[in-house]
């Protein structure tokens, strides 16, 4: 290896080893004997790049993935992307917007060459960026969900399910975009609370002058599509309306008044404008009362020519009118301030639209139920295990899932109509004809008669599948590596997919594959910005995370990251954190430096400090070992780094090294270099999931290494946990130390300058000769009493006192005692006066009268102190 270089600098590092891992294949897996430890990546969009939330997510991934390699697993960490149909259809219809080209002037064929040119182009960069981060996948494998075997997977599991029955067609209330053009799940909408207006609108009945009823509605302009009022029956203000009809107002349509306990008489007027095909409970009512539905915008969201009025308006152009309108024609009663909850499309930021519509759905009721136990019977893990309170509710309450999508990016539905009516569902065109033909009795029918449906599937009908389309597990179940590396070991995810993505993984493995997708789901946290608010472009409060790896280093910015990333709870990020991942980086090089700069002589003896500094440290390195293992096992992950951060910073530079480096200009013992060495290579290792990089340069600089050789495939140490009296031993040496530099501090000694050490009291000795060389002492004495002139502290039953009649002007520190024997007498008078107050303590808060009896004793006791210094002194 070349000379070590004075100053860390991470972008040489980075690119260097990274090279070197991929050049030798050391992330690639294949099946052998070796126990698996699988994970798949949870696949960001095609088109997306890199931000923080990938970067905490992926850092967890790569740590949980070099862990199980050290530990000796086989593991297999697989990357990949998501079509993600929505968004990236989007993109390209801008895209070529921008050239004049409109998506209708297209084929489904030319338009998915432009969709593919794009995917080409765009897509996977950011997991070019991963590489930055040290992400450790076997990018050999890297999968897409419209490749070939994915894409195949999904149909061949569309015709599983419709055969089943799990599968059918038919019109339904779903949420639409009318910016996609496209049906929307229920998870893909986000409710947000809006300031609104709550209209109340004057009905009036038909044949009766002059009497009308007021209905109270957030959307005026969906009265165009109204087919009944509806009031409760036990309501006694309505009874009267029983049998009668109103007028829509402005249309002028009659409709019934139908009477169901639906409706909430406290709630609003207690009349409710009943609007089939445009609210979900309405259209529950329109069925039950066989009502009309009157379908008044067009998909893109304006009025349509069933609307009757305000034809290719837009709907919320038309809520502004209609309100002038009415309002002229005296139909408005009153418009009141109201908030309430808009549902919006996750993808496009649209309002949604309820509306009445051809769809594909999936029964979810019995589906779901091995998903539901599995988890709630910890089969499948959660960490934290609060989020099962959150599975529980939505698997318990789950609606069918509309799968259809109105889009040409994805999965074409499987299905194909045929000439006089009907359907078949197949895997491909010839077997869809075969079908066809049977179905109709036709013989004569070819391909070209029959017509496929234009829709595309939901993306998350193929990521649902994610863990078993990556090892072919839907086309061949029976292959080798499907059996070895399924189920995978951890998922790592954001809790907001947790229905999206990781309750349709679960229901996806016990359908299709008769096994859990994985043991264990960690949570991770949103990263939000240092006052609370979740990092968005659009807040302007989300750094480039290729930027935050030029400026602090790959490995700064992921310990940076986990230090304040506990599982399931929120990140509130600051670039103090990566400061300080990058100041530990500068830490664990100049230490090593620090080592390997050090002479070594096979001659020299070693000192007795130096073989007791190592018993303590090895001791203290067994049991950090075994904490950071139960952390691991444990998902605590920021808990286990910031316990092998402390051993580094506070034990092992602070103490360790402090107590076996040779004096200045003399040699260090061989037998001591190679144990320092030998702890240097442990603690690599169990720093290396976290801070890749770093690590490997030093471990190889540690040794002669072949080629191909790496840390990452270094076996973890084991732990040794012991109860040594060492550590005991350790930590009161460090408080003797630590009262014999305040003392140095205080009467302004030198470090270079030897003091003698008095002790009154059963002392450990076992460790003066660390004592004696950390505090530099010339001697260490038992004594029965402390020397006049001395300053003394007290470390358990035990008095250190160091004489100082040679080190100090007598006169001098009696003017400085007698001065803060002045201020504490002071101090205990004012105190003493409070408590002597009979009204202040019987009628001060307990506590506030403890704080001040608390002050009373230590004033006291510092005074007891003072006094005796004072007459040593005088002695």
């Amino acid at each position: 290896m070349n000379e070590l270089a004075t100053k860390y600098d991470p972008s040489a590092v980075e690119e260097k080893w990274y090279a070197y891992w991929m050049e030798h294949r050391l992330f690639h897996s294949e099946p052998d004997e070796r126990e698996p430890y699988t994970i798949v990546i949870p696949p960001p969009n095609v088109t997306g790049v890199l931000h923080m939330g990938h970067m905490l997510n992926n850092t967890i991934q790569d740590i949980l993935t070099r862990r199980a390699r050290m530990q000796g697993k086989n593991a297999l960490w697989v990357p990949g992307t998501d079509h993600a149909a929505i968004s990236t259809e989007a993109k390209v219809v801008a895209k070529l917007a921008s050239e004049g080209i409109a998506k209708t002037d297209l084929s489904r064929e030319e338009f998915l060459n432009h969709a593919w040119d794009w995917t080409n182009k765009y897509g996977g960069i950011i997991l070019q960026q991963l590489r930055k981060l040290g992400a450790s996948c076997d990018w050999e494998r890297t999968a897409f969900t419209m490749d070939d075997i994915r894409s195949e997977s999904v149909i061949r599991v569309f015709n599983k399910l419709y055969d089943k029955g799990y599968i059918y067609r038919g019109v339904r209330m779903v949420n639409w975009d009318p910016k996609a053009l496209t049906a929307l799940s229920d998870e893909e909408v986000i409710y947000k609370e809006e300031q609104s207006h709550l209209f109340h609108l004057r009905y009036r009945v038909e044949g009766e002058e002059d009497k009308y009823i007021i209905v109270a509605t957030t959307r005026p302009e969906t009265i165009l599509g109204d087919t009944a009022v509806c009031v409760n029956p036990n309501d006694p203000r309505y009874t009267w309306l029983k049998g009668k009809k109103v007028i829509v107002p402005l249309v002028g349509r009659a409709v019934p008044i139908i009477m169901d306990e639906y409706v909430e008489m406290d709630f609003g007027t207690g009349c409710l404008k009943v609007t089939p095909a445009h609210d979900v409970n309405d259209y529950m009512l329109g069925d039950k009362y066989n009502l009309p539905s009157i379908d008044i915008f067009n998909d893109n969201g304006t009025i349509s020519e069933a609307g009757g009025m305000y034809v290719g308006m837009d709907r919320f152009d038309v809520r502004k009118q209609i309100m002038i309108d009415l309002d002229k024609a005296g139909l408005v009663e009153k418009v009141e301030d109201y908030v309430n909850k808009v549902g919006h499309s996750e993808r496009t930021d649209a309002v949604i639209e309820p509306k009445l519509s051809m769809q594909w759905f999936v029964k979810m009721e019995e589906i779901v139920k091995p998903a539901l136990a599995s988890v709630m019977d910890d089969d499948i893990k959660f960490i934290p295990a609060k989020f099962k309170n959150t599975y529980r509710h939505w698997m318990t309450n789950i609606k069918d899932w509309c799968i259809s999508r109105q889009l040409w990016w994805g999965h074409q539905i499987p299905a194909w109509f045929l000439p006089e009516g009907g359907y078949v569902v197949a895997e491909n065109e010839e077997e869809a004809l075969l079908k066809a033909i049977e179905k109709s009795g036709n013989t004569s029918l070819t391909i070209a008669d029959l017509k496929r449906d234009p829709d595309c599937l939901d993306t998350w009908f193929s990521s649902w599948l994610w863990p078993i389309s990556l090892f072919n597990g839907i086309l061949d179940p029976d292959n080798k590596e499907f059996k070895y590396y399924y189920p995978t070991a951890d998922l790592v995810t954001a809790p907001d997919i947790i229905f999206f993505w990781v309750a349709r993984m679960i229901i996806a493995g016990y359908e299709f594959a008769d096994n859990k997708p994985f043991n264990n789901v960690y949570f991770t946290g949103i990263v939000r910005d240092k006052i609370g608010r979740k990092m968005s472009k659009s807040l302007g409060n989300s750094p480039d995370p290729l930027d935050l790896i030029a400026n602090f280093g790959a490995d700064g910015v992921r310990m940076g990251l986990m230090l304040g990333a506990p599982a399931g709870n929120d990140i509130m990020y600051d670039d103090s954190l990566c400061e300080q991942g990058r100041n530990f980086c500068n830490k664990i090089w100049n230490a090593f430096r620090l080592v390997k700069g050090w002479e070594v002589s096979d001659e020299a003896q070693q000192p007795e400090s130096a073989a007791a500094g190592i018993r303590w440290f090895a001791a203290k390195l067994g049991n950090t070992i075994a904490e950071v293992d139960d952390l691991m096992g444990k998902f605590r992950i920021s808990e286990a780094l910031m316990a092998i951060y402390r051993l580094f910073w506070d034990e092992f530079s602070s103490w360790y090294l402090e107590v076996v480096k040779p004096a200045y200009g003399q040699p260090v013992d061989k037998k001591t270099f190679d144990a320092t060495l030998g702890f240097f290579d442990t603690l690599l290792r169990l720093l290396h999931p976290f801070m890749p990089f770093i690590t490997e340069e030093l471990w190889q600089h540690l040794a002669d290494r072949k080629a191909g050789e790496s840390i990452m495939y270094a076996l973890l140490p084991e732990a040794t946990v012991c109860e040594a009296p060492i550590l005991a031993q350790f930590e009161t040496l460090k408080e003797v130390i630590a009262g014999i530099r305040t003392i140095r501090k205080q009467k302004q000694i030198a470090q270079k300058e030897p003091l003698v050490l008095h002790i009154k009291g059963a002392h450990d000795n076992s460790l003066d000769a660390i004592l004696a060389k950390m505090a530099n002492l010339s001697a260490i004495e038992q004594v029965e009493e402390k020397t006049a002139a001395s300053s003394a502290f007290i470390v358990g039953a035990v008095e250190y006192s160091v004489p100082l009649e040679s080190k100090i002007n007598v006169e001098e520190e009696l003017a400085k005692l007698n001065k803060e024997l002045e201020y504490y007498t002071k101090f205990l008078a004012g105190v003493e006066k409070k408590l002597s107050n009979e009204k202040f303590v019987n009628n001060a808060p307990e506590a506030v009268v403890a704080v001040e009896r608390k002050k009373q004793s230590d004033a006291t006791e510092k005074l007891e102190a003072i006094r005796a210094s004072i007459a040593a002194l005088r002695q």
